[in-house]
């Protein structure tokens, strides 16, 4: 009997229960068209791949790693370039190797990249002046373009989503396995702006350590060329499942297991706008055997995430669930030691991971939507400490980063201001650290999770 037939799902069950944070789209039988030819394109990722994910995520469960998943806020086409990508990944590595070294455990890296097109808005419309057009939900579903015809929703983005996803995958498989990420290489990944900061003189000496480590390995014949776990990397992807229309067409049938994958990434979470436990969703996700994750933002009462976990992760699976908290720096004493207790006390199988970005959103004196730094790092601060001092795991870190030299968020080494923002902000929806910022965030990281250490 097939997995979806005995737990009473199918991939289009969703489209019987309520839903939220969709668009309107003119011409529904052009919206279908898209959809049937989507559904007969090849997948973006592979089941056993998703899977694999899933074994890497129970270790994190089990305390043996730790979590990294960053990138873009949304994916833009316009943005859509090689250097791009590989700075992105680049900085990804660097965080990497930074926490591994101290956190003394594997760092498991998930992108938020090549899917991540689509946003949910706080309102349906967007007003300039006297004119009102429909929000900017995503690159997949409208443009940026403050224009009615930009705005409105086309499906043939849907389109250009999936074939920009399955390039920037293409990259990022050459990136991982084909010896950019060789260890031999770690010198290498310092990016040009950031060696002459304070964080890449860090990077560098970190940097040399583990060259001298691996002198002495290669001394006793463990090398890149006799170990390939030194000459390449795992990489996942991950995005919000939201356009739910796009990520039904891109489900299989695994043939090797029975089981339905969503193969439009390895991993797909629930944001806190949609995570409603009857809602369309939950439904979507409840089925697909990928590892799944849910934002659980200030509004989440503790008995409804028990009833989401118990519907999302029946069998109460290591690795399936990630529970990405995201209170913002002043609730996370108010919410977080309340939800661990009762996590602990239901025996439930989970990997706690910290988004310490959109609970700390502000509007600067000058207009723009930003994110102090200094904010960031106290809720990361608080997120440890509290599951350390209810001996729980603090298993990872989930934040919105590029490596491009953007100044979207203040503070940090650089010393970012409010006045600053305007010289290079170019996010397509909301702010990102830079590669600096980036690494300021994974050094405190590191450094606390070896005083827990120890």
């Amino acid at each position: 009997m097939e997995f979806g037939v005995k737990n009473n799902w199918t991939k289009d069950s969703w489209r019987k229960k309520p839903i939220i944070q969709v668009p309107d789209y003119d011409d529904q039988k052009h919206l279908n068209e898209v959809e049937t030819r989507l559904s007969s394109y090849p997948p973006l990722v592979f089941a056993g791949e998703a899977r694999n994910l899933k074994e890497d995520l129970a270790k994190v469960c089990r305390g043996e790693a730790f979590l990294l998943q960053g990138g873009d806020c949304a994916e833009s086409f316009a943005e859509h370039l090689p250097d791009n990508i590989r700075d992105t990944f680049r900085v990804i590595l660097q965080m990497a190797v930074v926490l591994t070294y101290g956190a003394g455990r594997p760092v498991v890296k998930v992108g938020r990249m090549a899917g991540q097109f689509a946003k949910p808005r706080s309102s349906s419309v967007e007003k300039k002046g006297d004119l009102e057009l429909p929000s900017y939900r995503g690159d997949i579903i409208n443009n940026i373009e403050f224009d009615l015809e930009e705005r409105k929703p086309d499906p043939e983005r849907q389109i250009m989503a999936y074939r920009q996803a399955a390039s920037t995958l293409n990259l990022l498989r050459a990136f991982a396995q084909g010896g950019y990420a060789n260890l031999d290489h770690v010198h290498q990944w310092n990016l040009d702006f950031v060696k002459e900061s304070k964080q890449g003189e860090e990077y560098e000496a970190l940097a040399e350590r583990i060259s001298e480590s691996l002198d002495f390995m290669n001394a006793v014949g463990i090398n890149s060329t006799t170990t390939a776990k030194l000459r390449s990397v795992d990489f996942y992807t991950s995005h919000e499942s939201l356009l739910l229309g796009y990520e039904e067409s891109l489900t299989r049938l695994d043939s090797t297991s029975g089981e339905w994958y969503d193969t439009s990434a390895h991993m797909l979470w629930i944001g806190d706008r949609t995570r409603q436990p009857d809602g369309a969703h939950i439904e979507f996700v409840r089925g697909v055997k990928n590892p799944i994750g849910l934002k659980c933002g200030p509004s989440l009462e503790p008995d409804e995430l028990i009833k989401l976990i118990d519907i999302i992760n029946p069998e109460n699976e290591e690795g399936r669930l990630t529970l990405i908290t995201r209170f913002g720096e002043n609730n996370v004493e108010k919410h977080l030691p309340g939800l661990i207790k009762l996590i602990k006390s239901e025996g439930k199988n989970v990997v706690w991971s910290c988004d310490p970005m959109h609970g700390n959103t502000i509007t600067s004196s000058n207009g723009y939507k930003t994110r102090p730094l200094d904010k960031i790092i106290s809720e990361v601060k608080d997120f440890i400490d509290i599951h350390n001092s209810e001996g729980t795991y603090a298993g990872g870190i989930h934040v919105e980063m590029t490596g491009q030299n953007v100044t979207e968020c203040t503070g940090g080494t650089q010393k970012i201001s409010e006045e600053d923002l305007s010289d290079r902000y170019h996010t397509h929806c909301d702010p990102r650290l830079n590669a600096n910022q980036s690494l300021d965030l994974a050094f405190l990281i590191s450094e606390r999770l070896k005083e827990v250490r120890s």
